[in-house]
């Protein structure tokens, strides 16, 4: 056998920058050369970063270091894949570990004159194996793997020389690129991490954890017990209760918090695209994929991964998820190829997710993986004596936002905003609150919840001017049983539509979104 095409090979070589790619051509082309019947390439590494050896307990369990990373040549007899990595010498044979063990080259000219080397001597006769040689793929003083050749005809000593120089210059290419690789990781995933913190920026303004009654401060020392571990967490209460603000504590107060909280909102994701925007996809996956795209758990890698209002993520989504939160891998949409992450979970959901389980709708593994440490955060109308602090709060950061004098809450304001039981909770607080900073004159500030059933009687009572004069006095029993009545009776006057001119809040005098919340609470059906 000769080796006049290494040189053309080699130059061929430093075209290629992309590990894998390297690897596969220098097989490739190295198993058309004259003579060779199979060419094989073995790197150093890891155990667990090698997509085969960290699903085997007995490698995981030998710490394997050596790995079948690209393998080409051109059996006699078909049925046996020569490409294949996964086989039964992924980690090598005795020659191939003995080369990488001492870092010195094995040649082996007449493989039937050197039997103690023929580990499969059914498969050398079939394929007409004569000669093996193997070089350590050594560059100054690293060893990166094993070069490994099995010919039909015999390896001469200057064949073998070529042969050592080819290793030589394929270990410094594959030093570099590695180097490229890894640099074109950190490049890309500063670009990704750059791009969302760019919108982390656009969305910030978030309030701080506020308030002093008994439910908020509990949920307080709960983030503190939870922070500093690893532990998946799920956060569950109202829409609007500041479910984020917890998640966001929680990756603050981490070991994780120096690299940004990565957030997915399950409601706003179409169907059809949970799976990329999870694990991401390569150029040409589906028709649109016109560039790779990293997903979500890549993202969040070492760091902390919020997924909000989890109880919307469609039954095919949940195994998957499933999947990454035990055991940490994925792959993206059209690769083969198996990532790992590092990621933290928090989980949030304004749903009952007990129920969801007990009606099929959600994975009861699931569930117990995502609930390892649940958080309960409490409605605003269970701590209304948060409310002075809250709506101060958000007054001055409404008033120094949309450029308006500072503005002061009176006694009067802070009572009525006790009074209302906030369906929308601190969201709601939050917007009623800088409407009435848009909207205010002269310093005085007016709150539309005004408009609502809570500041009014009901339209029965204001209609009967007599029975006001009377001084009729009725039962909270009965006050409840006319303001139904009279909420069915403006639904079927709108034939069920709350929104909109002639519809049932406007018949109420309501805001559409507490007439919403007061017919699920009254469990009102609307009409047919």
């Amino acid at each position: 056998m000769r080796f006049e095409v290494l040189q053309k090979v080699a130059i061929a070589l430093s075209q290629e920058r992309s590990l894998a790619a390297l690897l596969k051509r220098i097989a490739s082309e190295l198993s058309h050369c004259k003579g060779v019947a199979l060419a094989r390439v073995w790197m150093t590494g890891p155990t667990e970063q090698c997509e085969f050896c960290r699903t085997n307990p007995d490698a995981l369990a030998r710490g394997e270091r050596l790995h079948l990373s690209a393998s080409a040549g051109r059996p006699i007899h078909g049925g046996e894949d020569w490409f294949r990595l996964d086989g039964e010498f992924h980690c090598g044979g005795a020659k191939v570990r003995q080369i990488n063990d001492q870092g010195k080259p094995i040649l082996i000219e007449d493989i039937g004159e050197d039997d103690k080397w023929i580990e499969r001597p059914d498969w050398a006769r079939r394929e007409r194996i004569r000669s093996f040689a193997g070089h350590p793929l050594l560059f100054g003083g690293e060893q990166v793997g094993v070069l490994g050749i099995f010919a039909r005809s015999a390896i001469k000593e200057n064949d073998f020389e070529w042969l050592r120089v080819f290793a030589v210059a394929m270990a410094g290419t594959i030093i570099n690129a590695r180097a490229f690789d890894e640099i074109d990781k950190m490049r890309r995933q500063l670009e990704w991490e750059n791009s969302y913190l760019r919108e982390e920026v656009r969305e910030a303004g978030g309030s701080p954890i506020l308030g002093s009654s008994a439910g908020i401060q509990r949920v307080l020392e709960q983030i503190e017990m939870v922070a500093p571990t690893d532990a998946t967490v799920l956060i569950l209460g109202e829409t609007g209760v500041g479910k984020e603000l917890v998640a966001r504590a929680i990756h603050e107060r981490s070991p994780r918090h120096d690299r940004p909280l990565v957030k997915v909102n399950c409601t706003a994701i179409p169907r059809e695209l949970f799976e990329s925007e999870f694990f991401g996809h390569v150029k040409g996956a589906f028709t649109g994929a016109l560039k790779d795209r990293v997903g979500r758990f890549q993202l969040a890698d070492r760091s902390t991964l919020f997924l909000d209002e989890i109880g919307d993520l469609p039954a095919a989504m949940q195994p998957k998820l499933l999947r990454v939160v035990q055991e940490g891998e994925f792959e993206a949409i059209g690769d083969e190829h198996t990532r790992r992450a590092n990621v933290r979970i928090v989980a949030a959901s304004n749903r009952d997710l007990k129920k969801a389980v007990r009606d099929g709708r959600f994975r009861e593994d699931l569930y117990y993986r995502l609930s390892v440490f649940p958080i309960e955060v409490p409605p605003l109308r269970e701590r209304k004596e948060d409310i002075p602090l809250l709506a101060k709060y958000f007054v001055e950061r409404a008033c120094k936002r949309l450029n308006r004098t500072p503005l002061q809450l009176s006694g009067s304001q802070i009572r009525q905003l006790q009074k209302y039981d906030w369906p929308g909770n601190i969201r709601e607080l939050q917007n009623v609150i800088e409407r009435a900073v848009i909207r205010a004159r002269l310093g005085s500030l007016t709150f539309d919840i005004l408009q609502g059933a809570e500041a009014q009687p009901p339209a029965e009572a204001r209609a009967d001017p007599e029975s006001v004069a009377g001084n009729e006095i009725v039962t909270e029993e009965e006050i409840r049983r006319r303001e139904r009545e009279n909420i069915a009776a403006a639904l079927k006057q709108s034939k069920g539509r709350i929104y909109g001119p002639g519809g049932a809040a406007q018949l109420l005098g309501m805001k559409p979104t507490t007439l919403s919340a007061r017919v699920k609470k009254l469990g009102l059906k609307k009409p047919d």
